[in-house]
């Protein structure tokens, strides 16, 4: 391998990291009522000896819809906390944040997520690609990186590719990090970077001085969220090519232990995938993975806790029925606008789609199998469950009235949260499809 960790050992990483545990889940909850009930799930894993940093996700986005602030997630997990009792680390995330919105988080969260999906492909200056050559022509030729078949070949026509599709998004997230830090004034956090709005996957070659990028911008990285192969669509399973997933995603873990040690980041930067929220085809594929690497794993849950309290909410009589058919009416009357700002995100077939009329006769065990994602229900409909989850407006809405209902039917939809995120999302990833490490 080329010489390269003399020039590597001159990057200064920044102050302000805390340390997550090796495996992490962002556990998104878009009313914030159910701190209790999440937690309990990762509680029940470290019952079992895996343990599993929670981390409470919300997105500006999120925030605007429901009329919350970040303080209220912060609030929302430190209640969840004195109320359980925990002792381990915790966290809140300000998910997706970038210059513009990053302001309103810094008081209230310790995780970043810097999302630069805004920024690749915008062509960096002649002066900063210049300056990326010079950085990483060490290590052109051959690296041979340990977990990979194959040595990645490096010449300036790749280093150089890479600046200029990856150049100026670094510098962007360089720029947010760094106002953070000063922002806090000592006050550690989590940085992670979010690229996995790429058009396409990062080749090991790419995302290796990416993160060689990322070290040299300071920002002492604890997870990175690539873009993998296959649609990771809301609150549905994967859809894609899982052999392909799999050799990606080992690949990823290969070249995020190899840069990290090369380029001086962080021990135990690991990856991070979002909408990774029921993606149980993968589940298994990824456990082995982190399980022959010795890695460790953040997931993103999205909003799948919204859909189990709506799930709840027509299990539990007429009165919660009723409000989940409200929604799911309201969300089909408007499915232009609800689901616009989530087009990369969601493949609804508009034909498939029942109509309000028809659900409007259904009983509760109807609404909650078509809802529930469970394919071994024939009456699962994986457009109705992603209608529904981007419909989170429509109960945003009904303001008070929606909450006092989950309030008023805690128990049974805490149930049902609580066995989503222990039962269908930690145990297959982190303890194995038979319950074990």
């Amino acid at each position: 391998m080329p010489q390269g960790g003399r020039e590597a050992s001159r990057i200064r990483i920044g102050h302000g990291n805390m340390k997550l545990g090796k495996y992490s889940i962002g556990i998104g909850d878009r009313f914030g009522l159910q701190g209790v009930a999440q937690l309990r799930a990762v509680g029940m894993a470290s019952e079992r000896g895996i343990h599993v940093s929670p981390v409470w996700n919300k997105s500006n986005r999120e925030h605007g819809i429901i009329g919350t602030r970040p303080m209220d997630t912060r609030r929302e997990a430190d209640a969840a906390v004195a109320e359980l009792g925990w002792r381990e680390p915790y966290f809140v995330d300000a998910d997706h944040i970038g210059s513009g919105t990053v302001d309103r988080f810094i008081d209230s969260c310790d995780f970043f997520t810097i999302d630069v999906a805004d920024f690749i492909g915008r062509s960096p200056g002649p002066d900063a690609v210049g300056s990326f050559l010079r950085a990483m022509a060490p290590y052109t030729g051959a690296i041979r990186i340990p977990g990979l078949r194959d040595p990645v070949q490096v010449d300036e026509t790749l280093l150089r590719a890479v600046a200029l599709k990856y150049l100026t998004a670094v510098q962007e997230a360089g720029a947010v990090y760094r106002r953070i830090l000063s922002a806090r004034s000592g006050r550690e956090f989590v940085p992670e970077v979010s690229l996995d709005e790429s058009d396409a996957p990062q080749s090991p070659g790419e995302l290796f001085f990416i993160l060689g990028a990322l070290a040299a911008e300071g920002i002492p990285l604890e997870t990175i969220a690539p873009k993998f192969t296959g649609s990771f669509l809301k609150g549905v399973d994967y859809v894609g090519d899982r052999r392909a997933f799999e050799k990606e995603f080992e690949q990823d873990l290969a070249v995020v232990a190899f840069a990290a040690a090369t380029f001086h980041l962080p021990e135990g930067l690991k990856l991070s995938v979002h909408t990774g929220s029921d993606k149980f085809s993968l589940y298994p594929l990824m456990h082995r993975a982190i399980r022959k690497f010795g890695a460790g794993l953040h997931l993103k849950t999205a909003g799948t806790t919204w859909l189990e309290e709506v799930i709840g909410l027509a299990e539990s009589g007429a009165e919660g029925l009723g409000a989940a058919k409200e929604i799911y009416a309201g969300s089909f009357e408007r499915f232009e606008e609800l689901c616009g700002p989530y087009l990369q995100v969601i493949s609804i077939d508009r034909s498939k789609l029942p109509s309000p009329r028809e659900v409007a006769a259904w009983q509760g065990e109807a609404f909650a199998g078509a809802l529930r994602h469970d394919v071994s229900n024939a009456g699962f409909n994986m457009n109705f469950r992603q209608l529904v989850h981007v419909g989170y407006k429509v109960a945003a809405e009904m303001g008070p009235r929606f909450t006092a209902l989950l309030r008023r039917h805690a128990e049974g939809v805490g149930r049902n949260v609580t066995d989503n995120i222990y039962r269908r999302h930690i145990v297959p990833l982190f303890l194995g499809a038979d319950g074990r490490d």
